[in-house]
């Protein structure tokens, strides 16, 4: 999946002291812990005026909690992700061990097969819409009264993706032992049956390895392109010949069992799986449709798309090509409304240059036709609603996808966005709408100002309206910098999974 969120890395270019600054304001509200207020006489014919003025005091960044290496384990290697890749790898395997011991060292090959159907299954569903944004919505349905510890580990069901690639690296891991077996009882009873039987297991298996191999999260990063053509086309490939595979396979348990093919796959927990896979990957396909974009030139770094065949509410985002076999990129998807009535009337995206695709999406001013697949699907930034004050963080055009939380208005938020001449590059629209949202909105003019140390401004937003969590969109190298930033600081710190 592409995320268009980038922009050149960051580094903490500013030291930035913890010294006063003054500033006055119109109105006293209530006290965030970061400001002192003072009085001031002022004498005015003969009577004197009272000013208030307020003092903001800069947040001071406190040290790091815990050692170095806490710090790396629980906050890099252990990641939620991962926790849940060692969840259903761990749950896998007490299946295997309790196979050999009821088996007595000898599992059988059904049972073998039916553990590698159920993974692909799950791990299929991990990647279909409807599936993903059921998990979302009950992860997002508990109330901002219980407590911060349980909202903040709900949050991270964005990490689903550690169920996909767990439940799919389990089922080849099972599909090899079940292409082992087969091999056996072909060895031990050489019939055609069993010959296809064991053919078709070694070709998904070679197309499990190809899959598995091209998803690593190195090669995947230098060959993004080619990953999804073996991952699309080797997938296909597999489903096909699963069937072929299933049908050989419930003849030979029919010769075994005496009866009929189709009471053997009625009662075979391996169809049932398969029918829910090959599901799933119709539903998907099955809404490919070709769509007009009314494009708008916000500048040669950035272009917004524009769809009108249906609106769209906040918190979702969209598949988009103009090769629907070869490669696909997502997008967070923003709102359009009717300037007059106010009604949500459609949706767009913000497409800047991080690439040939979008370069070439944006020197295309012209109405055209893309291809969108599949249904809308939630998004990281959905999660926002478990919390009562977030700080969202975006660096370049980071922001796309967070003026879809900003138009939703849901929770209340401070946002904080870098990037290079915020006016040229996205437009004054773009501005007004972060302005909006937060009228006291810190845009950075990396053009004017250089690179923040953006760790430590973060954290002062933070502490001035008391966040419970921050979101960032941006690079992997600024995402990872800031979650790591504020978490080892014990502040929840979400952005996105890139490459998962």
């Amino acid at each position: 999946m592409t995320h268009n969120y980038s922009e050149k890395g960051q580094s903490g270019a500013f030291d930035l002291a913890p010294t006063p600054i003054a500033s006055t304001l119109p109105s006293a509200g209530p006290s965030t812990g970061t400001t002192t207020p003072s009085i001031h006489s002022v004498g005015k014919g003969g009577d004197s005026e009272k000013q208030v003025e307020r003092v903001s005091e800069r947040a001071i960044l406190p040290d790091q909690l815990g050692s170095e290496l806490s710090r790396q384990v629980r906050h890099k290697y252990a990641s939620s992700y991962r926790k849940i890749f060692g969840v259903i790898f761990a749950a896998n395997l007490s299946v295997f061990v309790a196979l050999m011991v009821v088996n007595k060292g000898n599992p059988n090959s059904r049972d073998v097969g039916s553990a590698a159907s159920a993974n692909l299954m799950v791990s299929i569903l991990f990647r279909q819409e409807e599936f993903v944004n059921l998990c979302y919505e009950i992860c997002t349905c508990v109330p901002h009264s219980w407590p911060l510890y349980i909202r903040k580990r709900l949050a991270k069901v964005f990490h689903y993706g550690g169920g996909h690639s767990g439940a799919g690296t389990a089922a080849v891991v099972w599909y090899l032992l079940y292409t082992i077996l087969a091999t056996k009882d072909w060895i031990d009873e050489p019939v055609t049956d069993e010959l296809v039987n064991m053919i078709t297991s070694w070709i998904l298996v070679s197309m499990f390895i190809i899959i598995l191999t091209s998803a690593h999260p190195d090669l995947r990063r230098r060959f993004h392109d080619y990953f999804e053509a073996f991952h699309r086309f080797a997938g296909w490939t597999a489903l096909t010949t699963f069937w072929i595979h299933n049908i050989f396979s419930a003849r030979v348990t029919a010769r075994q069992w005496d009866a009929s093919i189709g009471y053997v796959l009625l009662h075979s927990p391996n169809f049932w799986c398969i029918c829910i896979s090959t599901s799933c990957t119709i539903a998907s396909w099955s809404r490919l449709r070709h769509r007009t974009v009314y494009p708008e030139k916000l500048s040669d770094h950035a272009t917004r798309l524009h769809f009108k065949y249906r609106g769209m509410a906040p918190f979702y985002g969209l598949k988009i090509s103009d090769k629907p076999l070869t490669e696909w990129h997502a997008f967070a998807t923003i709102p359009d409304t009717d300037p007059e009535s106010g009604k949500i009337n459609g949706f767009s995206v913000v497409v800047s240059n991080a690439g040939d695709w979008t370069k070439k999406q944006i020197m295309k001013p012209n109405e055209r036709k893309l291809w969108v697949r599949g249904a809308p699907l939630h998004g990281l930034l959905y999660t926002s609603k478990l919390f009562k004050q977030i700080v969202v963080v975006a660096t370049g055009s980071g922001i796309g996808p967070c003026l879809s939380l900003l138009f939703a208005d849901v929770t209340p938020r401070r946002v904080f966005w870098s990037t290079r001449e915020p006016h040229a590059t996205y437009g004054s629209k773009v501005v007004s709408e972060v302005k909006r949202a937060d009228p006291n909105a810190v845009i950075w003019n990396t053009h004017e100002k250089g690179y923040p140390d953006i760790v430590r401004e973060v954290y002062q937003l933070v502490h001035e309206c008391n966040a419970e969590a921050v979101f960032i969109i941006s690079n992997p190298k600024v995402t990872e910098k800031v979650v790591y930033g504020m978490t080892t600081r014990g502040v929840p710190a979400y952005g996105a999974i890139f490459d998962s």
